[in-house]
């Protein structure tokens, strides 16, 4: 799979903030996917690390347009429009980020990219809270203490399937580690999302 090209299809097919919430959740599962690997938390039948990426960087792409109704159905449609295809793995892991089509969770991938999905917005508004707007500024404790104890703020943020991270039989994180290491993973990426 030729990442630049799926970047580029999506890119070009939504809209800026989508294109980056895309590239920040992009960010998260690559993050999550190496935490998990380094502490010998993945097993033989968990998805690529790339499948675990491109998920997340075009899990939204039919969220536009005459698809966006339809969304996250569409995503080999839209992509066939750029020439591009994806495997049934990377069509399940994107398909388990909303709850309404009853995946089967058997996977950190799946859990990841459900659990991370709206994180990334939080993250982000917490970064435009901060004087320099910079998500180098922004600490684990101020993302936790909006996501606990101010609800309004932000107040699209699905707290509740966020908090399904600390689900033993999903990812089994605390929501603090989980935090970490979704806000560290868009830290990385900052100078491209322009924060």
């Amino acid at each position: 799979m030729d990442r630049q090209k799926f970047a580029d299809a999506v890119k070009s097919n939504l809209e800026n903030n989508i294109y980056n919430h895309s590239l920040s959740l992009e960010a998260c599962m690559l993050g999550l996917y190496d935490y998990f690997k380094s502490s010998n938390l993945l097993d033989d039948t968990e998805p690529t690390r790339e499948e675990w990426g491109i998920s997340g960087l075009i899990h939204d792409i039919d969220f536009a347009g005459e698809t966006k109704e339809l969304h996250p159905l569409r995503t080999k449609e839209v992509l066939a429009k750029y020439g591009l295809e994806i495997n049934d793995t990377v069509q399940q892991i994107i398909l388990s980020h909303d709850k309404r089509q009853n995946i089967v969770m058997d996977s950190k991938a799946k859990w990841s990219i459900y659990c991370a999905d709206s994180l990334t917005g939080l993250i982000t508004a917490v970064a435009f809270v901060y004087p320099d707007r910079k998500l180098a500024s922004v600490k684990v404790s101020s993302v936790l203490k909006r996501f606990l104890k101010e609800p309004k703020f932000a107040a699209g943020t699905r707290r509740d399937e966020v908090a399904e991270c600390a689900k033993p039989e999903g990812l089994n994180l605390p929501l603090e580690k989980f935090i970490e290491i979704c806000l560290t993973s868009m830290q990385s990426i900052a100078s491209t999302l322009g924060l």
